[in-house]
């Protein structure tokens, strides 16, 4: 089952999200180990919340849709308060620069990312909780940890290899709200 759920994941983790997009981007500008703090409190509560949906979360969304719409819309502007800090982030080391995220920014980015919840319900409906639903939150949290630390490792490598500058950022900051808006047509 172990091999079925991570080739399952894989396209799903790996294709650009609200996640993904977010650490590359954090990576990019702050390097790839200023983005650990956020990506433990993204993990933590990942592993947290897949155990509450697969213990029958999810139910609330099917019972109060509206719910899932405040879910996307918040997280929208989240992301695009995120891509509007990064946007406009001056020069690192400058005064008043701007800082990388740390473990609550990746908590809100998971609590507000419609796409986990998407992901999680999907792992449900293929695989089913059947006493798994540890074992499942713990495949699928290992296996997002791997691939956003890719993602943020390849953001330092890409910003390491071309002078970023205020551009960079603006360049970051946008690839970030268009992240935001895909969120809304999720």
């Amino acid at each position: 089952m172990t091999l079925a759920l991570l080739i399952f994941l894989f396209p799903l983790a790996y294709s650009p999200g609200p996640g993904n997009m977010f650490f590359a981007a954090n990576g990019a500008r702050f390097g790839f180990w200023a983005t650990v703090p956020a990506n433990i409190g993204y993990h933590i509560a990942t592993w947290l919340i897949t155990v509450a949906v697969g213990a029958g979360l999810l139910a609330v969304f099917s019972d109060y849709p509206m719910v899932f719409l405040i879910l996307r819309i918040a997280g929208a502007l989240y992301v695009l308060w995120l891509a509007w800090g990064l946007f406009n982030a001056g020069p690192a080391g400058a005064v008043g620069a701007a800082k990388g995220a740390g473990f609550w920014d990746g908590v809100v980015l998971l609590l507000l990312n419609p796409k986990a919840y998407v992901l999680m319900a999907l792992i449900y409906s293929q695989f089913g909780a059947h006493g798994q639903v540890i074992w499942i939150a713990t495949v699928f949290t290992a296996n997002n940890i791997v691939a956003f630390c890719l993602f943020a490792w390849v953001g330092e490598m890409i910003s390491s290899r071309f002078a970023a500058g205020p551009w960079g950022n603006r360049l970051l900051g946008a690839m970030l709200a268009a992240v935001a808006v895909w969120m809304l047509f999720l």
